[in-house]
């Protein structure tokens, strides 16, 4: 059985979650990243901040390949994530949890998203049919019912570039192609674990209305201040998340299998 991990994004950075922390870093072939180690009901759990320990990383220059085949070679093979997100479906509302299942991608090649790139890794065409996890994110759903907490079972992310918001144009189209819900994080992470043959799913809390959903103009502040009042509540959905998951054989362990699996 291997490790699980949690990447925190805004709100969500705090080792206190875990007993037995110890802090490390370790290189790969892409970076460094820097992780706190620990345990929580016997799991051996991995916590990975995400724009950093004072949230001075971007969202367009995290370095997603090094997070991911940091925490690959570390032994993780589960990752569950937290995504702070805007609200372009009336239906899901600040103060929710959204559960995706689908993700439409509006980043630019600035980020790297496939550790495929020619050359000596050669060129690998990843299935994402179902890009999250369909086991833990059934362990997520059930960790929500038992804590009482009303989650969005399905959803669309839009993945867009930032740091800027949107324009509200843009929201109109992306709710016309089917979004739910946009952000900034969750590609190319979600791709880049399914290259790595590791299950991923993500929570999404609603922290405000998307541009143009509302009359009033964007502020970051809004964001973090949701997620502060909600970190409660995500941390104990993660945390049982945690213990409720079996982390047993799945599909998303073997997404590679036609090219002989992930050896990088």
């Amino acid at each position: 059985m291997g490790d699980i991990a949690i990447i925190g994004g805004t709100g969500l950075c705090d080792p206190k979650m875990l007993s037995h922390v110890t802090s490390g870093q370790m290189e790969n072939f892409y970076g460094t990243i820097r992780f706190t180690r620990g345990t929580y009901k016997g799991k051996n759990v991995i916590f990975l901040a995400r724009h950093g320990k004072y949230h001075s990383i971007p969202p367009h220059l995290i370095n997603y390949r090094a997070n991911i085949l940091g925490l690959k070679k570390l032994g993780v093979s589960a990752i569950l994530s937290t995504t702070a997100v805007g609200a372009i479906n009336p239906d899901d509302q600040p103060n929710d949890f959204v559960l995706p299942n689908q993700f439409i991608d509006f980043t630019s090649h600035s980020r790297h998203g496939s550790f495929f790139d020619g050359g000596i890794n050669g060129v690998v065409h990843v299935d994402m049919t179902e890009p999250f996890c369909p086991t833990l994110r059934e362990a997520v759903l059930e960790s929500a019912s038992e804590l009482g907490y009303d989650v969005h079972p399905t959803g669309t992310y839009v993945c867009t570039e930032g740091p800027r918001f949107e324009t509200p144009t843009e929201i109109r189209m992306f709710g016309m192609l089917g979004g739910d819900v946009v952000g900034m994080t969750c590609v190319p992470e979600v791709c880049l674990a399914r290259e790595a043959e590791m299950c991923y799913a993500t929570i999404s809390i609603v922290t405000n209305y998307a541009a143009g959903i509302t009359k009033r103009p964007m502020e970051h502040k809004e964001v973090v201040e949701q997620m502060e009042q909600n970190a409660e509540r995500l941390r104990r959905l993660i945390l049982h998340t945690v213990e409720l998951y079996d982390d047993r054989d799945c599909m998303c362990r073997h997404t590679l299998k036609e090219y002989g699996g992930f050896t990088i």
